[in-house]
Formats: C-alpha cells, sequence, structure tokens
C-alpha cells in the first residue's frame, strides 16, 4: 500500500530521492521523509508441556482453527505482548517463550512476530474473543488449521 498523506499534518506527499534508500515519500510542509507505517502483532504455536499437543482456537462466528494472536500495543514489546494475550484471551501463563520469525500479513498490513509457547496444561478460561479452544496432537492441527492461513504455513515450517 503506498502513502499518499503525511501522517502528521495530512499534506500530500511526493516522491523524493534519498540517498541509499531510493524513492521516498516526503513531505514539503513538514521537511521529512515519510516511510510506512503498519500493525505489528504477535502469533502463538501454544503446546503442551511436553510439547506433543497445540491449541487451537476459533473466533469471531469463524469455523476456521487458528493461531491464538493479538496486537502489540505502543509502547511495548514483543514478548510481552505474548505473555499479555495468551493471559487475556485464554487466561493462561506462559512458562516458555521461543521466538520462530516473522511474516508479513498482507490482508491486514500487519507485521506477525510468531512464537512458539509453552504452558501448563491447564484448562483454557478464554474471554469473549474466543468462540472455541481444543487441544490437537500436532499432525491432526496441521490439518484442521485454515488453509492457506499464517497458522498453516506456520505450522508446515516448525519441526
Amino acid at each position: 500500500m503506498e502513502m499518499n498523506y503525511c501522517m502528521r499534518c495530512g499534506a500530500r506527499l511526493t516522491l523524493r530521492e534519498l540517498e541509499d534508500e531510493g524513492m521516498v515519500p516526503y513531505c514539503e510542509r513538514c521537511g521529512d521523509y515519510r516511510f510506512p507505517v503498519f500493525s505489528t502483532a504477535v502469533s502463538m504455536l501454544v503446546l503442551n508441556p511436553e510439547k506433543t499437543r497445540i491449541l487451537l482456537i476459533t473466533q469471531y462466528g469463524k469455523p476456521h482453527h487458528i493461531l491464538p494472536a493479538g496486537y502489540v500495543d505502543k509502547g511495548e514489546n514483543a514478548e510481552h505482548a505474548v505473555r499479555r494475550e495468551l493471559k487475556e484471551e485464554l487466561g493462561m501463563e506462559a512458562l516458555e517463550l521461543r521466538y520462530l520469525g516473522s511474516h508479513y500479513y498482507e490482508p491486514s498490513e500487519t507485521l506477525m512476530l510468531n512464537y512458539r509457547v509453552t504452558v501448563e496444561e491447564d484448562e483454557p478460561t478464554p474471554n469473549r474473543e474466543v468462540d472455541s479452544w481444543r487441544w490437537f496432537p500436532i499432525e491432526e492441527a496441521r490439518r484442521v488449521v485454515r488453509p492457506g492461513g499464517l497458522a498453516e504455513r506456520l505450522l508446515r515450517d516448525w519441526p
């Protein structure tokens, strides 16, 4: 998505050459270059302590199984966002976090930071955002996630 207007003052942007960057949107009024702005979120492969089962959820009335995920709040680091989202959405505490990599999710223009999270195998206590949840053996989880989604790609690439 191309930026056409300055996010600070609303003036129309023009393209201007910036050394080692190429053509970059520039605001004549502010006198500054404007780089792309997009959301950042975390997604989680939530595993039992033995790392043999994955917790998948459904949300917002959709039938697809997905990974728990949520947006990173302004001023928050990704690891805190993982712990906060896990607690808010599922009422669970993370015992261990491991960063797995990132993916850019174009439909929502979001940089997804993906984590493996180990939890004690307690029953989740989901909030209103979660319609349902279920623990799946890893191979079954790979089969039931939404086709073509980030969860499918992450589960496919994860050992």
